[in-house]
């Protein structure tokens, strides 16, 4: 079962720089995007109704902004859209669907760096996610969590880390509940199978970051530990254009 996960800054723009390309290359039987900044309404028929695949969508209530969206082969059992608190689901940041081996969460935290109001609530969505996570784990659940962090998690997630240690997305807060979601029993499946540096999924498109991978790692797919032992591969599609962000993705054997 092969799983991918791609903040495409755009689900419209996306669709016109070759979205569609990744199911033909990537086949994968889940697709979650993020910052989809689209309502139902404004997405073409063509990818609401993509021949194979179940579509759900969990829209932000203000227009272009946020937003995320899955594609499935399989057919869910339950589809759930935020966690059931206002403030955090108007803003369409999370989608929660049930399969037989697991439950997947697509979710796209926010970005902190605005101000202290918006790096509290990218705090707070973290804990609620970590509560809610847990809450599942506790009655047995597998757990699979993909998206966009907006956190990088060690010096090696980013290029220039010294340089980025007072700014939001590496500040120490930021990483240390990225440490306590891990202690919790949560595994990070790309650093479990790949080691490396260099290895990034957003890139500035101001400055020619990506031609020069100055980058930083802030799409994630975590599980729960008693499940990674059904991930046999994870990975970055670096050469995947189209977004300021990559996708990532991991294979299951379920």
């Amino acid at each position: 079962m092969r799983l991918i996960s791609w903040n495409v800054n755009g689900i419209r723009a996306a669709d016109k720089k070759g979205l569609f390309d990744l199911f033909k290359s990537e086949s994968p039987d889940i697709l979650c995007l993020q910052e989809i900044k689209a309502k139902p309404e404004q997405i073409s028929p063509h990818l609401k109704n993509t021949p194979g695949y179940n579509f759900f969508i969990n829209s932000a209530d203000r227009k272009g902004y946020s937003g995320v969206a899955t594609y499935t082969k399989q057919k869910p059992k339950e589809i759930k859209k935020g966690f059931g608190i206002e403030k955090f689901d108007i803003e369409g940041r999370t989608l929660i669907i049930e399969f037989q081996p697991f439950t997947l969460f697509n979710i796209y935290f926010p970005n902190g760096k605005k101000n202290q109001e918006r790096l509290d609530y990218k705090l707070d969505l973290y804990d609620t996610f970590l509560g809610y996570a847990d809450n599942l784990k506790a009655l047995g659940k597998n757990i699979v969590v993909c998206g966009d962090f907006n956190t990088a998690h060690k010096e090696i997630d980013l290029a220039r880390p010294k340089e980025n240690e007072k700014i939001s997305g590496f500040l120490p807060v930021e990483r240390a509940w990225i440490d306590t979601f891990i202690d919790h029993g949560y595994v990070d499946t790309f650093r479990y199978f790949n080691k490396e540096p260099e290895q990034y999924t957003w890139w500035s498109m101001r400055t020619a970051a990506r031609e020069r991978n100055i980058g930083w790692r802030l799409d994630y797919f975590f599980v729960n530990k008693e499940f990674i032992n059904k991930v046999k591969n994870a990975f970055i599609l670096q050469n995947v254009m189209g977004s300021d962000h990559c996708p990532v993705g991991i294979e299951l054997e379920v």
